[in-house]
């Protein structure tokens, strides 16, 4: 199985594991995943300026990062990126995940999400999904896709800093590493 069917796999557990979609049919959720991936890895995100914040508490929040649109700031958590370096090294994915690059994917993760809030790009996103709210003749209301977004910001990190697997994969293990550490 090739890295890509892998983070496609892991998108669909995402949606799959999102309320409102548990009853949802496994092939609509990969379509729904699929569609986010390819959506986020087009994107081309206008680089506005905005503020970098670093903190620490990430680890026991389950952040890496966080953007805040009022005002425009992206919060970094550095002891969630030490950790996920520290993870990269140990799991031996430096060379899916070089090193400074979870730094530079949390950065464009998040401002993915800043444009992702314009609504032009969101109206495209929810066509590109597909999931329609209601239908009066030709015309369609798209619905919005709980969990799709964080596709979409993954994907676009993954193709903006050139990763060899989807950030989501990091993402994943380290919420599986913080899950061990409280038992």
């Amino acid at each position: 199985m090739s890295g890509q069917d892998e983070d496609l796999d892991l998108a669909v557990r995402l949606l799959a594991g999102t309320p409102t979609h548990e009853g949802r049919a496994p092939l609509t959720l990969r379509r729904w995943a699929l569609a986010a991936s390819e959506f986020g890895s087009r994107m081309t995100p206008l680089a506005l300026p905005v503020r970098v914040v670093e903190r620490d508490g990430g680890l026991a929040a389950g952040l890496l990062a966080r953007y805040r649109s009022r005002p425009p700031v992206v919060e970094i958590y550095v002891d969630t990126l030490d950790r996920a370096e520290r993870l990269i090294t140990e799991r031996g994915w430096r060379h899916w995940f070089p090193e400074g690059s979870v730094r530079a994917a949390a950065l464009a993760h998040e401002q993915a999400h800043a444009w992702l809030h314009h609504a032009h790009v969101r109206a495209e996103f929810k066509r590109a999904l597909g999931h329609t709210a209601l239908r009066l003749g030709r015309r369609r209301l798209y619905a919005h896709v709980a969990g799709a977004d964080e596709l979409a910001a993954h994907a676009y990190a993954r193709a903006s800093c050139g990763l060899g697997r989807s950030p989501l994969l990091l993402t994943e293990a380290l919420a599986a590493v913080s899950r061990e550490s409280e038992k």
